[in-house]
């Protein structure tokens, strides 16, 4: 199939097009504008609605609304922006209501700088809202690979009746890069919305969308049944990682996104030298991947972020060793280089080969 250079974030608003997103609601923020932009342009001739509402607390309500009727429904946003969302997020949660967040990073805390990061990932992987949940978290490290989490988000959310987010830095937003955007995603059984959206069922039993459950026994066996029955199933079924380099590896840069990019180019300066390292970039945060840290030859996990090390705790628990892993990252909007992150390796490998 052809290729089209595309803007990420438009790239990421044809993609929903295409996987049936019919509903978007969202709020202006830098660097996602160009995803409402294009959509508020688009989605009409697609037969859809898009609403830019008055905040994104009204956004991510709306997304409820049309969720609960079983439309396919999107909202994007950054950093404050998706902070804002966060107690709607829940009600989807609890309602189990399918829908897609897409966030593009940017440098924080609170308004903070438009530059891209990877700061958000505590606000992704352990969320904001109220009570015990989890949800999927996609992240792309290119704008293909966005382009294809985003049509896949709209399978997981059908699939687990959950909302999925698709987190990404900045820079993916608004670089460009060819794109294949027919490119086919997996498919998942879903239940048929007769079951249980609103507008479906019988005029004697109509569905309902539940979400305040006073019963206190009721409400732990709701939160049993989430972890058992949808939970364990995504977190067996819908982890994605790959690996680079690693066959021989001794050492091991873990990274995400376009850090993950920046580390492959240190990786190959690094292998030129003569030093066995190489690459685990996980592409689900949420589950996050646990087989690639029980490689036992490596003797030391290097995580790179543009963070202050917010992925650090998760690489630690699947390693289960904390003297294993170690940390280099930049935060507030600036991106390391390449050089950087082999000046820091070679350090932590000792300089020697």
């Amino acid at each position: 199939m052809a290729k089209i250079i595309m803007k990420g974030n438009e790239a990421v608003a044809k993609a929903a097009i295409i996987a049936g997103c019919r509903y978007f609601f969202g709020y202006p923020i830098t660097p996602q504008n160009e995803v409402p932009e294009y959509l508020s342009r688009e989605l009409f001739a697609a037969g859809g609605t898009f609403v830019q509402a008055e905040s994104e607390v009204a956004a991510i309500n709306m997304v409820y609304g049309a969720g609960s009727a079983g439309a396919r429904v999107m909202t994007s946003s950054s950093s404050p922006g998706i902070a804002l969302k966060q107690e709607g997020i829940g009600y989807c949660v609890a309602g189990e209501v399918p829908c897609v967040i897409v966030s593009m990073m940017r440098g924080g805390p609170g308004l903070g700088t438009i530059q891209p990061s990877q700061g958000d990932y505590n606000q992704a992987t352990r969320g904001g809202a109220n009570g015990d949940y989890h949800i999927p978290v996609l992240a792309p490290g290119s704008v293909q690979e966005a382009v294809d989490d985003v049509k896949e988000a709209f399978e997981i959310a059908d699939c687990y009746r959950t909302p999925v987010i698709v987190v990404a830095d900045g820079l993916i937003g608004q670089m460009m890069e060819p794109v294949e955007l027919e490119k086919p995603v997996k498919t998942r059984n879903t239940a048929p919305k007769s079951t249980w959206a609103i507008g479906y069922g019988t005029r004697e039993k109509p569905n309902t969308i539940e979400n305040l459950v006073i019963d206190a026994p009721a409400c732990e066996q709701k939160n049993i049944r989430f972890f058992k029955e949808k939970y364990a199933v995504i977190e067996q079924n819908e982890v994605k990682y790959e690996e680079y380099m690693m066959d021989d590896s001794e050492y091991a840069f873990v990274a995400y996104g376009t850090t993950s990019r920046i580390v492959r180019n240190a990786v190959n300066e690094l292998r030129e030298k003569g030093y066995k390292i190489g690459l685990i970039k996980p592409r689900t945060l949420w589950p996050f991947p646990q087989v690639p840290f029980q490689n036992k030859k490596i003797k030391k996990f290097l995580v790179a972020e543009m963070s202050m090390g917010q992925m650090v705790y998760d690489v630690q628990l699947a390693v289960g060793d904390k003297e294993k892993v170690t940390f280099y990252g930049r935060c507030g909007g600036i991106i390391p280089t390449p050089e950087e992150c082999a000046e820091y390796a070679e350090k932590v490998m000792g300089g020697g080969q």
